[in-house]
């Protein structure tokens, strides 16, 4: 989570959206910066609502306003079994090095106790607000990022360039037509909110 006061700009990191590269490229312009460790780096929208949104409040003025990308819903999973597949992990319970894509997907959508590799949440969830809600001000799809650069060089009023950061090994992710239509059938809100997104200035 980045934080520019200025423009009044949250800037919210949701996992595997190209949240690293935009760290690197907007940390220097920050007042406020959330990295390093995940659980403090991703915080999602209900915890900067509970927890950060107070500490900003003292400083008065305008409400600051929430940015955030959403990944088209099956890409961000392909995205998290690529990543996870990585050498580094091999040996760890997040590993997917052995472990084929459509078992990832069978396991993610398990609705009881699940391996740790597929113990992964919802974009949705990310983005949502109290009331269950999303209620990000400005929400852009990781696959427009030329719009969210756009939008935060307007608001930052600096020109910004992104280098690719932390990219996913590649993998094989292909899915039986009938596995593919019920992850597509478990994610359509998530797709919904995808196809809502901006995608243009």
């Amino acid at each position: 989570m980045l934080i520019f006061l200025q423009p009044r700009i949250v800037l919210l990191s949701v996992p595997k959206t190209g949240t690293t590269a935009l760290e690197q490229a907007l940390a220097p312009r920050a007042e406020i910066v959330f990295r390093t460790r995940p659980e403090i780096k991703h915080l999602n929208l209900r915890q900067y609502q509970n927890r950060i949104r107070p500490l900003l409040a003292p400083l008065g003025g305008p409400e600051f306003e929430t940015v955030a990308v959403i990944r088209e819903p099956l890409d961000w999973l392909r995205s998290w079994y690529r990543f996870r597949a990585r050498d580094e992990l091999i040996g760890h319970p997040n590993s997917t090095a052995r472990v084929s894509f459509a078992r990832f997907v069978d396991d993610y959508l398990h609705p009881g106790d699940r391996p740790a590799y597929a113990r992964l949440g919802r974009q949705s969830e990310f983005l949502a607000g109290h009331d269950g809600k999303i209620a990000v001000d400005h929400l852009f799809r990781y696959e427009a990022m030329p719009a969210l650069i756009d939008f935060l060089s307007q608001r930052l009023g600096t020109a910004i360039r992104l280098q690719r950061s932390n990219v996913s090994p590649p993998a094989a992710t292909d899915l039986p037509p009938e596995a593919e239509a019920r992850l597509r059938d478990a994610l359509a809100t998530d797709q919904a909110i995808w196809q809502a997104a901006r995608q243009a200035p």
